[in-house]
C-alpha cells in the first residue's frame, strides 16, 4: 500500500526539520537550488538538511532559510524549534514540534515517557488492517521471529506497511524503534555503522550493554540494494543483541535462519460478477477504495454510475497493485474511467512513474550508503520508469529455469492448482506429465519475490500478479515460444475438463461445476487459441463442457463452439467416440434455447455413433437427449420409446443413476396421458434410486415433477411448497433452465389458487430470466406484442408460454374473460410443451365459449397422445355438450 504524501506529523505530533523544510520549499514552489540562491546558503547544505544529515544546523543558517521562505509567527517559531531539537533530558513544548532520528540513551530520558520512535510518520493505509494487526502481533508476542521480511513487487506497498506496523508495535519496545533506508552500493561496514547509529551506539559492545534486556525494533527498508551487507549486518546484530527484532522490506528475503517471510500481496479486487454493483458495494473492495481516494485528489466528481463497471475492470486489470492504481488514477485528471480503460486496459505495463517518485516516503534521513553516492538522486535512478521495468527488476532475480517456469505459468489467466502447475512445468519429452515434477520449489521462489499470490486453502489458490503475467507473456512472445506454451496450456485445461466431466453427472456435480467455474477464463482462452492452432485439443476440451455450459446458461456459446470445431476439416479424422460426444453436446445445448428441432438429426447421428462403438454410457446419454428433443417436436410416443429403451439398457448394465433418469422421463409421459398415480409411483422410484446413489440433482428434478403432479391434481398449496423447495435447490446447483421451468409451475399454482400478488412476483422473475436468455440470441429484440406486455414473445423461448398461461389464469380469476382469452391464445401459440398447449387451449375454450377451439384441442390431443385431466374435462363439459359431440379425449 502506498501512503498519503501529506506531510503528516509523526508520533506525539512531532515533525522534523527535514520534513518541514521540504514542505515549505515545495509550498513556495522552489527547487533546492532556487532556495539556496535566495537564502545565500549552499545547495549542498539545503540538500543535507532535507535528507536529515545535518542533525543540529547553525541557527544562522536556519534563520536565512526561514527568511527566504518568508516564514513568520508561529510557523517560523516551529521551524526554528525543529532545527534546534530537544536538549538531552528535556521534552519539547507541546506546541513546538521536534524530532531526531537518533535518540538519547534510555538512562537520560525522563521517566514515564513513550519509547522513542525514530521513524518517518505512519501513513494512512487502505485494505491493510489485517496485515498490520497480524504483523504487529507477530512482533509483540513471545516467542516470536527475530527477523520478519516483507517481500513483494515494487509498488506493492512494503515500505508503508512496515512503517505502520512498526508504529503499531512501538509500545512493546522500551529500547525504542529506529529505522534505516539502505542505499545503493552500501558495503558491510556502511550498513553496520548506520544501523548502530540509529540504535544509539557507535560500537557493538556499547550497544549490547545499552540495550541489554530492553526489547528494541529496527526497521530496514529496501534491503535488496545491498543484500549481502544487510545479511552480514543482521547476522552480527542479532547475535549480540538477543532483545533486538528486525523488520525489513525488500524484493526478496534476506536469507537468514529463522527468518519469517511475509509476502505483501496486492489489494483485493472485485470479481467480474460485481461490475454491476453500486458504488457502496464496490467501495468495500480495497483496490476500488484506493482508486477512488486517489481519483478524488485530481478531480472533484466521484465516479458516475456509468463509470462503475470501468472502475471495477480497471482495478482488476491493474491486479490490485497500489502503485499501478495510483498511476492510473492520476490520469483521471484528463480522462474519464471508461476512456482510461479503453486507452490503458491493454497497456498496464507502460504506466510510467512520476519524475520524483515517492518510492520510500519519509526516508530522507541518514542512509546506510555512508561515503558513497546516495540520496534522492541515487534512489531516483534505481526506481523503475514503468511497471514493466519494475517487474523486470524482480524477473532478473530469477535463475534461468525459474524464468522459464514463470513464462509457462503465465499462460494461466486466473487461479490454478499445484496439479496444473505440475502439468504445465512437465518436461517437453513428457507432454502428458506422467513423470512427476515437484513444482513447489519454484512456486516458493515466486512467492518469496512477491510475484505469485496465494489466497485461501482451496485447490485453485495460486495466481500470478497481472503485471507479472503480462510481462512474462511478453518475454515468451519475444523468445518465440508463446504459441508452443499456449498449446501446452490448452492441453492442461483439456485434461482438467476431461477429469471433471464425469462428475458433472453424479453426486459430485456441485463441486465439479465449481471447479470449472474457477478456471472459466482459462477455458475461454484455451478454446480461443487452440481452435486456431490445435483444433483437435479444442474439440477434446469442448466435448467435455456441454453440461457445464448448460448449468451456467452458456448454451448458445457452447453450441456455437462445438459446431465450429466439428465443421473444422482438421478434426474430421478424430476419434469417432470423441466426435459423438461433441455431436451430442450440440443437440443437448440446443434444447436449452428452443432450437431442439434443428438438432434432431444431430442427436440421431450421435446415438448411431455410440451404438456402433459399443459405448453404453454414450448410448444412454444419447437416448435421453434424443427423447428430450422428440418431446419438443411433439413426437411423444417415440420419446417414450427412447426412455423405455434407456430403462432396459440401464437395468441390463446395473446403472442405478441411469435407471433413475429413465424413470424420471417416463414419469413425464405418465403425466402426459393423465395417469397421475403412475407418475407419482415413478417419481417415488426416482427419489429412492437417486438417494441410494447420492444423486442430489436427480432428487431435485423428482421434487420438481412432484410439484407439477400436485398442481395438475389441484393441490396448489402443496405444489407451491414443493416447487419452491426445488427452485431453491436448483439455484444452488446452477441449472437455470430447469429452475425457470419449475418457477413456472410455482407461478401457475399460485395463479390457479387465486394468489395474484405472489404470482405477479414470479412472473417478474420469469420475465427477467427470459430476457437475459433472449438478449444472448437477439441483441436487438423487436417491439413488444400489443397488449401482451411480454418482453420476450418475439424470441419464442419456453418461458413465454408459461408466462402467458399464468397471465391467463390471473385474468380469469379477476373475471376479465376477454383478456384471459388473449393470454391463453398467446400461450397456445408460444407453447413448446404440448401439455402446456393443451392447458392453454382448455383455458381459451373456457374463456370464449367458442366451440371451434375444441376442434383445435382435439387435433393437439390426437397428435400428442395427451389425455385431458378430469378437471379439464369438467371445464369443457358444457361447451362439448352444446357442440353435440363426445368429450375431448
Amino acid at each position: 500500500m502506498t501512503p498519503d504524501h501529506d506531510g503528516s506529523p509523526g508520533p506525539a505530533g512531532r515533525t522534523g526539520l527535514p520534513e518541514l523544510l521540504r514542505a515549505h520549499r515545495r509550498a513556495a514552489g522552489l527547487t533546492q537550488a532556487e532556495l539556496a540562491a535566495r537564502s545565500g546558503v549552499g545547495v549542498r547544505t539545503v540538500r543535507d538538511l532535507e535528507r536529515g544529515r545535518s542533525v543540529r544546523p547553525q541557527r544562522t543558517t536556519v534563520g536565512l532559510l526561514a527568511e527566504a521562505l518568508e516564514l513568520s509567527g508561529a510557523t517560523r517559531a516551529a521551524f526554528m524549534a525543529a532545527a534546534r531539537g530537544p536538549v538531552r533530558g528535556e521534552t519539547a513544548p507541546p506546541d513546538v514540534p521536534s524530532t531526531s532520528l537518533t535518540t538519547a540513551p534510555a538512562a537520560t530520558r525522563p521517566a514515564n515517557t513513550d519509547p522513542p520512535v525514530a521513524l518517518p510518520p505512519p501513513v494512512t493505509l487502505i485494505g491493510r488492517d489485517r496485515d498490520v494487526g497480524e504483523l504487529a502481533g507477530m512482533l509483540t508476542t513471545e516467542p516470536g521471529p527475530q527477523l520478519v521480511s516483507l517481500v513483494g513487487l515494487t509498488g506493492v506497498g512494503k515500505t508503508a506497511l512496515a512503517l505502520s506496523v512498526a508504529h503499531a508495535a512501538a509500545g512493546a519496545y522500551p529500547g525504542g524503534v529506529a529505522g534505516v533506508l539502505i542505499g545503493e552500493g552500501s558495503d558491510g561496514p556502511d550498513v553496520l555503522a548506520a544501523s548502530m547509529a540509529v540504535l544509539g551506539g557507535a560500537r557493538l559492545p556499547e550497544l549490547a550493554a545499552r540495550l541489554s534486556g530492553r526489547p528494541t525494533l529496527l526497521v530496514m527498508d529496501a534491503v535488496e540494494r545491498a543484500p549481502g551487507p544487510v545479511a552480514e549486518t543482521l547476522h552480527r546484530l542479532t547475535g549480540v543483541l538477543p532483545s533486538l527484532r528486525v523488520l525489513v522490506t525488500g524484493r526478496h528475503p534476506v536469507g537468514l535462519p529463522g527468518e519469517r517471510v511475509w509476502p505483501v500481496a496486492p489489494l483485493d479486487v472485485p470479481p467480474p460478477d460485481a461490475d454491476g454493483a453500486g458504488s457502496a458495494t464496490l467501495g468495500t473492495w480495497p483496490a476500488v477504495a484506493l482508486f477512488t481516494a486517489r481519483l478524488a485528489q485530481v478531480r472533484r466528481e466521484p465516479p458516475t454510475p456509468d463509470e462503475l463497471p470501468a472502475l471495477a475492470a480497471l482495478v482488476r486489470r491493474l491486479g490490485g497493485l497500489p502503485l499501478a492504481i495510483e498511476l492510473m488514477a492520476a490520469r483521471g485528471r484528463l480522462l474519464n474511467l471508461t476512456e482510461l480503460l479503453d486507452r490503458y486496459g491493454d497497456r498496464v505495463l507502460d504506466l510510467t512513474t512520476p519524475a520524483d517518485p515517492p518510492t520510500h516516503p519519509g526516508w530522507d534521513g541518514p542512509e546506510a550508503a555512508t561515503g558513497r553516492p546516495s540520496g534522492a538522486d541515487t534512489i531516483r535512478a534505481a526506481v523503475a520508469g514503468t511497471l514493466r521495468d519494475a517487474v523486470a527488476t524482480s524477473y532478473r532475480l530469477l535463475a534461468p529455469d525459474e524464468r522459464a517456469a514463470l513464462r509457462r505459468l503465465a499462460m494461466f489467466g486466473n487461479r490454478w492448482s499445484v496439479e496444473q502447475a505440475e502439468e504445465m512445468l512437465a518436461d517437453e519429452a513428457d507432454r502428458d506429465g506422467t513423470v512427476a515434477i515437484d513444482p513447489l520449489p519454484v512456486l516458493d521462489r515466486l512467492v518469496e519475490l512477491g510475484l505469485l499470490s496465494v489466497r485461501g486453502t482451496g485447490s485453485f489458490r495460486f495466481r500470478l500478479l497481472d503485471a507479472v503475467r503480462d510481462f512474462a507473456v511478453e518475454q515468451a512472445a519475444g523468445g518465440g515460444e508463446l504459441g508452443c506454451l499456449r498449446r501446452r496450456h490448452a492441453e492442461v485445461v483439456a485434461r482438467l475438463a476431461a477429469r471433471t466431466a464425469a462428475d458433472l453427472a453424479g453426486p459430485r456435480l456441485p463441486d465439479a461445476v465449481h471447479r470449472l467455474d474457477e478456471v472459466s477464463s482459462d477455458i475461454s482462452s484455451a478454446l480461443s487459441h487452440a481452435a486456431t492452432d490445435d483444433p483437435l485439443t479444442a474439440l477434446r476440451l469442448a466435448a467435455c463442457l456441454p453440461r457445464w455450459w448448460r448449468f451456467r446458461g452458456r448454451d448458445v456459446t457452447g453450441r456455437q463452439w462445438l459446431r465450429r470445431l466439428l465443421a473444422d476439416p482438421r478434426t474430421a479424422d478424430a476419434d469417432p467416440v470423441l466426435r459423438a460426444w461433441a455431436t451430442l453436446g450440440v443437440a443437448r445445448l440446443a434444447t436449452e434455447h428452443g432450437a431442439g428441432a434443428d438438432e434432431l438429426p444431430t442427436a440421431r447421428a450421435a446415438l448411431d455413433m455410440f451404438r456402433q462403438a459399443g459405448d453404453v454410457t454414450g448410448e444412454l446419454e444419447a437416448r435421453n437427449v434424443l427423447g428430450a428433443l422428440l418431446i419438443t417436436v411433439g413426437s411423444h410416443d417415440e420419446a417414450r420409446e427412447q426412455a423405455e429403451a434407456a430403462l432396459r439398457l440401464a437395468a441390463r448394465n446395473g446403472r442405478t443413476r441411469d435407471l433413475a433418469v429413465a424413470q424420471n422421463s417416463l414419469a413425464w409421459h405418465e403425466i402426459r396421458v393423465g395417469d397421475l398415480a403412475a407418475a407419482r409411483r415413478r417419481l417415488a422410484a426416482v427419489d429412492r434410486l437417486a438417494a441410494e446413489g447420492g444423486e442430489q440433482r436427480l432428487r431435485v428434478l423428482a421434487w420438481a415433477n412432484r410439484a407439477e403432479v400436485a398442481r395438475l391434481e389441484g393441490r396448489y398449496a402443496d405444489a407451491v411448497d414443493q416447487g419452491r423447495r426445488a427452485v431453491a435447490a436448483l439455484s444452488e446447483l446452477g441449472d437455470p433452465g430447469h429452475r425457470r421451468r419449475v418457477l413456472g409451475t410455482v407461478g401457475l399454482a399460485l395463479a390457479q389458487d387465486g394468489r395474484g400478488a405472489e404470482a405477479t412476483e414470479v412472473l417478474a422473475e420469469l420475465r427477467a430470466g427470459a430476457a437475459e436468455a433472449a438478449a444472448v440470441l437477439m441483441p436487438s429484440p423487436g417491439p413488444p406484442r400489443p397488449r401482451s406486455d411480454d418482453a420476450v414473445l418475439a424470441w419464442g423461448g419456453p418461458e413465454v408460454g408459461i408466462c402467458a398461461l399464468i397471465e391467463g389464469n390471473l385474468a380469469l380469476h379477476r373475471g376479465d374473460r376477454e383478456l384471459a382469452a388473449e393470454w391463453f391464445a398467446a400461450a397456445a401459440d408460444a407453447g413448446h410443451d404440448r401439455r402446456d398447449v393443451v392447458e392453454a387451449l382448455v383455458g381459451l375454450a373456457a374463456s370464449t365459449g367458442d366451440p371451434a377451439i375444441l376442434d383445435r384441442l382435439d387435433r393437439v390431443c390426437q397428435d400428442s397422445g395427451i389425455q385431458l385431466l378430469p378437471q379439464e374435462s369438467g371445464l369443457l363439459y358444457a361447451l362439448t355438450a352444446s357442440r353435440g359431440g363426445p368429450a375431448t379425449r
